[in-house]
């Protein structure tokens, strides 16, 4: 009996412990969202008690992995806008892989605390081990009877309308976290691959013959983010000005999830098309390579190098890029360590290895480059709060607006006709300077040189979303070469 109401008062206390998810409408979960909540807790409470042994270490241990979600959710609220959501969990091999990139976010004080707590819990999970093989195989039963009820329930047609199509923010509030987490997940797994498509016809003659494309970490325009014209990127402003093409680029994310703009760049799948597949596409991207630009530039010749001054081995980079028809690939062994007291490549490095590959290109040549100098925590090295870090993110993106610069005057200087591609990924999520809930967008310009580089009208300003942008290129590219599908 005293097992039965631990049991029961972890299912209450998790229930009103998610209750304080974001977001929230203010009114209490959907039935099916709770009862989903309760099968997960269930099973997530027999996983622990065949571990431990124990009943009550068991709930509590139920009850506070409940908690630790929650907190972990509304933090990543805070900071990015949206709850967590179940590709997030693909990111624990990157942060096994890569803690650096993770754990310079927390300031160096905390991060022992972090260390302490984490050896804590390890310590005390080993001092509550009771050998009892009966409640360890009652466990094991609980475990595999709720996860049998779960994958009866989300496949059922008591739940077929209920998180049908993506919107998190509505779906949490109404649902819940947890119910979320598993219903999104179910339904991502059921996304189709699209209908593959050809490379571009190989009879179009390729103009321009350098394609080159910057997706900048983090880049936005520093009037946008603080109403300051004195701010305003020099670069940028000229870039604008002379820009076959320009406007805003109108990104899902902010303050992370590169990925999600750099799919939409590369591949041209809009995020109504993608369905649960938007929150991370690089997942199943692979599946999707004939619509990669550097596949479909392909039949027009082009030979792709992608460039990256960062472990390609992140996002799964080393594999995807060779994958979806780059033949190059360029990482952080190709460049110089970083100055002392800066994380990352800067960007003027990196503009100027892209010049030089300019200049050795021989033929139709597609070069994209990912960033990573403006990359945050952007603490200037002090650590005094969000002045120093909006300063810091000043002084870098003033560096990648140097690159900018950098690489319009290369490519003036080449002569051969081309295409240059800049663009943001995100804006910064910078406390007191840059937050969530505001306007994500960021600048984009497109620049023609050389040769043909003022044939016909100039499209001017258009604002696009990533995948508009991709199509934009392939047109800037190959225009009537274009399939009708892409």
């Amino acid at each position: 009996m005293t097992d039965l109401l631990f049991f029961l008062a972890m299912l209450v206390a998790t229930v009103a412990v998610e209750a304080l998810a974001r977001p929230h409408a203010g009114t209490l979960r959907s039935a099916r969202g709770v009862a989903v909540h309760l099968l997960v807790v269930t099973a997530a409470f027999g996983t622990c008690l065949m571990l431990l042994g124990g009943v009550p270490v068991a709930a509590g241990l139920a009850a506070a992995l409940v908690a630790l979600l929650v907190v972990a959710s509304n933090a990543k609220h805070a900071v990015l806008g949206e709850p967590l959501i179940f590709s997030d969990l693909a990111l624990i091999g990157a942060l096994v892989s890569h803690p650096r990139f993770y754990f310079t976010a927390i300031p160096r004080d905390k991060r022992w605390v972090c260390a302490i707590g984490a050896l804590a819990v390890v310590a005390g999970l080993a001092a509550l081990f009771t050998p009892r093989l009966p409640a360890h195989l009652a466990g094991a039963g609980i475990a595999l009877g709720a996860l049998a009820a779960l994958r009866g329930v989300v496949d059922s047609r008591w739940l077929a309308a209920t998180a049908a199509t993506p919107d998190l923010d509505r779906d949490v509030a109404q649902h819940g976290l947890f119910a979320v987490l598993l219903l999104y997940w179910w339904r991502w797994r059921r996304e189709g691959d699209p209908a593959p498509l050809p490379p571009l016809d190989t009879r179009v003659p390729p103009a321009p013959e350098i394609v080159v494309v910057v997706q900048c970490e983090s880049f936005a325009d520093p009037v946008d983010l603080t109403g300051d014209a004195a701010l305003a990127l020099p670069a940028l402003a000229a870039a604008r000005a002379a820009a076959w093409q320009c406007g805003d680029l109108n990104v899902s994310g902010f303050g992370a999830y590169t990925m999600r703009t750099e799919y939409g760049v590369l591949f041209g799948r809009s995020e109504d098309a993608l369905g649960f597949r938007r929150y991370d596409p690089f997942l199943t991207a692979a599946r999707e390579a004939s619509h990669a630009l550097p596949m479909r530039l392909r039949g027009a010749g082009y030979h792709g190098r992608f460039v990256h001054p960062h472990d390609l081995r992140f996002y799964n980079r080393h594999r995807l890029m060779p994958a979806i028809g780059f033949d190059e690939l360029t990482g952080e062994a190709a460049f110089a360590s970083p100055p002392v007291g800066q994380r990352y490549v800067d960007d003027r490095s990196l503009a100027a290895m892209l010049g030089g590959m300019v200049t050795a290109a021989q033929g139709p040549t597609l070069i994209y480059a990912v960033t990573m100098e403006n990359h945050g925590p952007w603490d200037g090295g002090t650590g005094r709060g969000d002045g120093s870090a909006l300063a810091a993110y000043l002084r870098h993106v003033r560096s990648s607006d140097a690159m900018l610069g950098d690489l319009i005057d290369r490519l003036h200087r080449d002569g051969r006709s081309a295409l240059l591609v800049f663009f943001g990924d995100h804006r910064p999520s910078i406390p007191g300077a840059s937050l969530p809930g505001g306007d994500r967008h960021t600048p984009y310009v497109m620049l023609r040189f050389g040769r043909g580089a003022d044939d016909g009208a100039r499209p001017g300003r258009v604002d696009l979303t990533p995948a508009e942008l991709h199509h934009a290129i392939l047109r800037a590219v190959a225009g009537g070469g274009v399939s009708p599908a892409a």
